[in-house]
């Protein structure tokens, strides 16, 4: 059924509107990229190294993995609406606990609580899913995650300048503002969309294996997690190719640093306009291949010589137009294969995606060293890709040949 002739903006007695969902999707992905061009700055003023500030976007995406694959259960049992609520409001504590420490330690553990906006973007998917089919849900992920793009794109260049003119605390202050914002929002207009479940808490995480057993949502998990690897990993090194390879300010890095961004809001209105008629596999396959076509052109570019900031950054926007091509429908994919488990399969799929970003994120931030320029980077980025490609071929593979026993 389609809810969405029912929805009444600010009646929490509705499905939400989608300007919601776009902005609980938004604010989980600004606060994880718009202090990124104070990193520089953060590491002089708690007096450590690059690598151990940079944890900052690890520690996130790791604890944002692990609360993926909880609040998925969680939601399916208890709805949407009070997971949503309570992710925020631990979010606005703990963008308060950043903004006043002055411990690296105290810093990360603040930061480790605040991925509890993860709750944000996961169920706003979730909700999607419970409101419209397979292809119109990737049809409307695209267009919710489109919005979403705008956030993070503007983001980093809002960041590098609150960085020059107030310090980085600004941004962890902004932060702050639009949680209570959101929570504000949200309790007025987020109306609760999942049909009541009738198992218990333990027995809603025992459906796990039901997604474990199908190599459908492995494909399309992995597919996502692995296309996305490219951009997390740019998330990790990019800061530090930025500001030690090409000697960019805050502000600067800012601006070039949202370029991905761009590309991921073409990316996702393709998804939006097209996704409904091309068909998720297809979409996903196609960019896929974007991706990695972005990686291979910035890496001639570089052994050709003429490699520059303005290079490096400029094909990023093929990563993101790809990303925007494929997170939303492997998603739509993945949340399809048991529809009746949405909020798990929405949880665990986004689990696997960022806890795959996790792991490259910080290996972007090993691997990088003065004197290596953008390589590891860029290889790590152009491995995760190839990756992605596979993963999806062989989704494809394996419906073929059951459509031919279907059909013999």
């Amino acid at each position: 059924m389609d809810h969405r002739n029912s929805v009444r903006f600010l009646d929490r007695t509705s499905p939400p509107h989608i300007a919601t969902l776009i902005l609980l999707a938004g604010i989980s992905a600004l606060a994880m990229n718009i202090f990124l061009p104070s990193l520089p700055k953060m590491t002089a003023f708690f007096d450590t190294e690059y690598r151990l500030i940079q944890l900052s976007v690890a520690v996130y995406l790791a604890v944002n993995a692990v609360l993926q694959v909880l609040v998925g259960p969680i939601s399916d049992k208890m709805g949407r609406r009070p997971v949503i609520l309570g992710g925020i409001a631990v979010f606005c504590l703990a963008t308060l606990g950043c903004v006043l420490a002055t411990d690296i330690w105290v810093f990360l553990g603040f930061r480790m609580m605040q991925a509890a906006i993860v709750t944000a973007m996961v169920l706003s998917r979730a909700v999607v899913r419970d409101m419209v089919p397979q292809n119109q849900a990737a049809s409307m992920i695209g267009y919710v995650t489109m919005g979403m793009a705008v956030v993070p794109m503007i983001g980093p260049a809002i960041g590098g300048v609150l960085d020059e003119v107030f310090g980085w605390q600004a941004n962890f202050w902004l932060l702050l503002i639009l949680g209570l914002a959101l929570f504000w929002l949200a309790w007025r207009d987020l109306g609760e969309t999942a049909r009541p479940s009738g198992l218990t808490l333990i027995q809603q995480f025992r459906e796990y294996p039901e997604l474990f057993r199908s190599p459908r949502f492995w494909g399309y998990a992995l597919a996502a997690g692995m296309s996305s690897g490219a951009f997390f990993s740019y998330l990790g090194g990019a800061p530090f190719v930025g500001s030690e390879v090409f000697g960019l300010t805050p502000a600067q890095l800012g601006i070039y640093f949202g370029i991905p961004a761009v590309g991921y809001f073409m990316g996702n209105y393709l998804s939006g306009r097209f996704s409904q008629d091309v068909g998720v596999n297809r979409m996903v396959l196609i960019g896929a291949l974007i991706n990695g076509a972005g990686i291979g052109a910035s890496m001639l570019i570089f052994a050709l010589g003429q490699g520059s900031a303005a290079s490096f950054f400029g094909f990023m926007c093929f990563v993101g137009i790809g990303n925007g091509m494929t997170i939303p429908n492997a998603t739509a994919g993945a949340l399809s294969v048991r529809p009746h488990l949405a909020g798990t399969a929405s949880g665990l799929a986004g689990a696997i995606m960022i806890g795959l970003g996790a792991a490259m994120s910080a290996l972007a931030g090993l691997l990088l060293q003065p004197g290596t320029g953008p390589w590891p980077l860029l290889w790590l980025q152009m491995s995760t890709a190839i990756l992605g490609v596979v993963s999806i071929v062989v989704v494809i593979r394996r419906e073929r040949q059951l459509n031919r026993l279907d059909r013999a």
